[in-house]
């Protein structure tokens, strides 16, 4: 199921920034080269623009609500993982063996 969202968050997130790219800020780009000189050419300048108005927002609205789904899908699985970690601090280590190579103490010194 993540993988999933995560393929469409990055589908999603590519449309947004080739939408935001092809905009001018000053209201130029692909709005105004379409219909250039008054011809109405593809829908015209007006409706160039609503159009890429309007995909900026949908894309951004979609990518901020995957994000948010795919957050609660993945804690979802982490129940998985925190019932594991419950399980293991339940369980008693086997102490430690000495060896030969353990220091000891030494006190003799003193």
């Amino acid at each position: 199921m993540f993988t999933i969202f995560l393929v469409l968050i990055v589908v999603v997130a590519f449309l947004l920034v080739v939408v935001i790219m092809v905009q001018n800020p000053k209201g130029g780009g692909l709005s105004s080269s379409f219909g250039g000189g008054g011809t109405q050419q593809l829908g015209g300048v007006k409706k160039t623009g609503d159009f890429l108005d309007k995909s900026t927002w949908f894309l951004a609205t979609a990518l901020i609500a995957l994000i948010l789904l795919s957050n609660l899908t993945i804690d979802s699985g982490n129940d998985l993982e925190s019932k594991a970690l419950d399980t293991n601090e339940n369980t008693e280590m086997p102490a430690p063996v000495a060896t030969d190579e353990t220091p000891t103490e030494n006190t003799e010194g003193e």
